[in-house]
């Protein structure tokens, strides 16, 4: 079985490191476990949020975020953040730069756009960063997955490699939700997927080194 790994948007504006952003409660603390994790795979994926200044999006509080919009492939309101330049675009400290993955994604670059998987550009899911085709001509079964939010990248990302028809794997010690309401929903929603697993801990992910 050929195994690659995928890091979502594991960028400091996720983290407490950037609090004006969107700070995930110990968003800092998953690079170990994504090292970890990337000694499983022989192929190893990344992506980034890349947000323009000023979106169709954007507002200017935290408590304007989450409003719905009309807008095809920009659906709620959020802070700005992980613009290009700045702190919170930074991938947090331990990370590989992007040019030492095997492939690597920038998306949301479009003031109307923002998307939250990794494998389209847009929320209507037409047009393709080409991830999913990457997978598919090297050939990859499975694909183990962490990174940042675990309520929103990480779990689109999750569906769209599903619904592609890859074997996934969420490592949850990789990973970290925006709130703990939003991290025990996703777990029991991606644990109902027929071709998704969930690894709560090293011993899970564990057995897939041995397939």
């Amino acid at each position: 079985m050929k195994i690659a790994t995928f890091d979502v948007d594991v960028q400091k504006g996720f983290t407490p490191l950037c609090p004006d952003e969107l700070p995930v409660p110990e968003g800092h603390l998953i690079v170990p476990e994504l090292q970890y994790m990337a000694s499983f795979g022989t192929i190893r994926i990344g992506s980034k949020d890349a947000h323009p200044e000023q979106a169709v999006w954007t507002v200017a509080s935290p408590d304007e975020m989450l409003a719905p919009l009309t807008f095809p492939d920009a659906d709620l309101t959020w802070i700005k953040h992980c613009v290009p330049g700045t702190t919170g675009f930074e991938l947090l400290d331990g990370m590989p730069h992007p040019s030492e993955y095997d492939l690597f994604i920038w998306k949301g670059m479009e003031p109307d756009l923002h998307p939250y998987g990794a494998c389209y550009h847009d929320i209507r899911e037409n047009l393709s960063t080409g991830v999913i085709e990457f997978l598919r001509e090297k050939d990859v079964d499975l694909v183990i997955v962490g990174g940042l939010a675990f309520d929103f990248c990480v779990k689109t990302t999750v569906e769209q490699l599903s619904r592609a028809g890859f074997a996934v794997v969420v490592y949850l010690p990789a990973t970290r939700a925006l709130t703990e309401r939003g991290y025990h929903d996703t777990a029991a929603h991606l644990g109902t997927l027929k071709n998704v697993r969930i690894a709560k801990d090293r011993a899970d992910l564990a057995t897939y080194r041995q397939i």
